[in-house]
C-alpha cells in the first residue's frame, strides 16, 4: 500500500509514499504492517494515532513510534494492511492482487500465459501475460476480457495468439 521513506520532525511521525490512487485513503485502516518487502518475515503491526495527507504522500503518527530515531528506524519498510480490511468489490471490480497469477485463455481456448502484474496507463489497466517466450501486454478492458473467473482461476480474452509476434 506504500513506502515509508522518511523521519518527520522530532515526534515519531514518518512521511510514506503511498501506492494508491488516492493517497488518503490508507488513513482509512488504523493499523497497519510494516516491514522489509524483500523477506516474508520481519513484519510487525502498528496502530495508527493520527495523519494527513502532506504534498503528494503521507505523514503518519504510528503507537510505539516516539522520536526520530524510531521513525529513522522505519525508514524503507513497506507499509501494508490486512486483506480482511479490504473494502469489497462490484461483480466487475478487481483487486490486482486477485489477478496475478490467473490463466490467461483466448476465446479458442488457446493458453496464453499467466498473469504476472498489470500497469497502469492513465486511460486503462493492461495484464502482464508471461509465457514461455516473454510477456504479452493485453489491455484489462471489455472489447478484449471477457471473463474473470476466480474461482476458475483463469481469464477468458478475445486475443489472437499471433498478435504479439513479431
Amino acid at each position: 500500500m506504500g513506502r515509508v521513506t522518511a523521519p518527520y520532525a522530532v515526534q515519531g511521525w514518518i512521511r510514506i509514499q503511498p501506492y494508491t490512487s488516492t493517497p488518503g485513503s490508507l488513513l482509512d485502516y488504523g493499523f497497519w504492517w510494516l516491514g522489509p518487502a524483500d523477506t516474508g518475515c520481519g513484519w510487525r503491526r502498528y496502530q495508527v494515532l493520527a495523519g494527513r495527507v502532506h504534498r503528494h504522500g503521507l505523514l503518519a503518527q504510528l503507537a510505539d513510534v516516539r522520536d526520530r530515531t524510531a521513525a529513522q528506524a522505519l525508514q524503507g519498510m513497506d507499509v501494508a494492511v490486512d486483506r480482511a480490511e479490504f473494502p469489497g468489490t462490484d461483480a466487475d471490480e478487481y483487486y490486482w492482487d486477485d489477478l496475478i497469477g490467473l490463466e490467461v485463455v483466448n476465446v479458442q481456448g488457446m493458453v496464453l500465459g499467466e498473469v504476472a502484474g498489470l500497469l497502469e496507463t492513465g486511460a486503462h489497466d493492461v495484464l502482464r501475460v508471461g509465457h514461455a517466450r516473454g510477456e504479452r501486454l493485453i489491455p484489462f478492458v471489455h472489447a478484449y476480457v471477457r471473463e474473470v473467473d476466480r474461482p476458475g482461476r483463469r481469464i477468458l480474452v478475445e486475443w489472437d495468439a499471433n498478435w504479439d509476434q513479431d
